[in-house]
């Protein structure tokens, strides 16, 4: 292989490896493992072209403005690339979604016919506080499954939560991803700090992990139904002839907003907007 090619190559792969940190803030799952992301392409001037779909065309546009916004950021991060440029097709606002994110408009600028004056920093939040509590939930069950009791996973400092070998490579994926949030939402970073706190910050208490751990399952059981759902929707679509697919039409149900609208004629933006600018919890 030339040079040229194994730069190319490596290039292409540093891309890839991006774009798999970046997640579908409703399921904190990463946009490549759901299959989301079709297609990476490296130009001669480094700019990066990524093409992505969803798994209806009317997917909430509050969550496609996001994953786009979210992989031109990670994807410029790389010092080599001069500009990235995602790419959604096959979506109701596709076309004002790419054009807002390639300008670097805020959303309720770049939709403003459909969502005016909206913002999306109260959607992060509600988001980045659900991937939290369903990464901590994972965390507290893989301690329990290896003996820690409740009492200790309370009073667990990060030095020794990292001293804990679960000896499963998923269960490590999955600890550096809740270190990784704990250090995002500022919770925790010196090694005595404690590994298990609340998304405010507060101490949990042993007599309070059995109602705790509950509220977290209902989180996690209404994220792993909304995945489920998304694949499910996305190998459907895939199986659609190319002629329902530029109608706009989809077989299943919308993934994102639960109005029931899959399926309809294409509305007008104030129907739209009316449907999909309110995210469902």
């Amino acid at each position: 292989m030339s040079a040229p090619l194994q730069q190319h190559d490596r290039k292409t792969s540093e891309v890839w490896k991006c774009l798999a940190s970046v997640t579908d803030p409703e399921l904190d799952e990463a946009v490549t493992e759901l299959g989301f992301v079709e297609q990476v392409t490296v130009d001669d001037n480094d700019g990066v072209d990524i093409v992505f779909r969803l798994p209806t065309y009317w997917c909430s546009a509050n969550f496609a403005f996001l994953m786009a916004d979210d992989m031109r950021k990670a994807v410029s991060a790389l010092p080599w690339v001069r500009e990235a440029r995602p790419r959604l097709r096959e979506h109701m606002v596709a076309e004002q979604i790419n054009r807002g994110v390639r300008e670097g408009k805020p959303f309720g600028e770049a939709l403003r016919e459909f969502a005016p004056g909206g913002s999306l920093d109260e959607l992060r939040e509600k988001f980045q506080r659900k991937a939290f509590e369903r990464r901590q939930e994972f965390m507290i069950l893989a301690l329990r499954g290896v003996g820690y009791e409740d009492p200790a996973i309370c009073r667990m400092d990060l030095r020794t939560f990292d001293q804990v070998d679960f000896h499963a490579e998923e269960v490590a994926r999955q600890k550096v991803r809740y270190l990784q949030i704990l250090a995002e939402r500022d919770l925790a970073a010196l090694p005595g700090d404690r590994a298990f706190v609340t998304y405010e910050g507060r101490p949990i208490r042993p007599h309070e992990m059995a109602s705790h751990l509950q509220r977290l399952r209902g989180v996690r059981i209404n994220m792993e139904f909304n995945s489920a759902l998304c694949r499910g929707l996305l190998a459907a679509r895939d199986g659609e002839p190319d002629a329902d697919r530029a109608a706009g039409t989809s077989r299943g149900g919308c993934g994102g907003c639960g109005s029931g609208c899959a399926g309809q004629p294409v509305a007008s933006p104030s129907v739209i907007a009316e449907k999909h600018s309110i995210v469902p919890s």
